[in-house]
């Protein structure tokens, strides 16, 4: 499944990764051709955070979506 996010803050970026660090399945951020785990604090601080970013989950269950609604950029 993929949704884009915004991680505009490093507050935000940890509250983030602690949430997804539960997550079962694989979790990455991309932002044009950068790819990082987004359950590492470090590979997101390397991406450009001014921007949304294209969060790419493994088979998430309803529960895991819910508990990143507020990252999830609504258009």
């Amino acid at each position: 499944m993929q949704v884009w996010v915004n991680l505009g803050s490093i507050e935000t970026v940890k509250d983030f990764v602690s949430i997804v660090a539960h997550f079962n399945g694989d979790a990455e951020l991309k932002s044009g051709k950068y790819v990082v785990d987004a359950k590492s604090i470090m590979g997101i601080f390397s991406l450009d955070l001014s921007k949304k970013l294209l969060l790419e989950l493994e088979d998430p269950t309803e529960e895991e979506m819910k508990s990143i609604d507020k990252y999830i950029v609504k258009d």
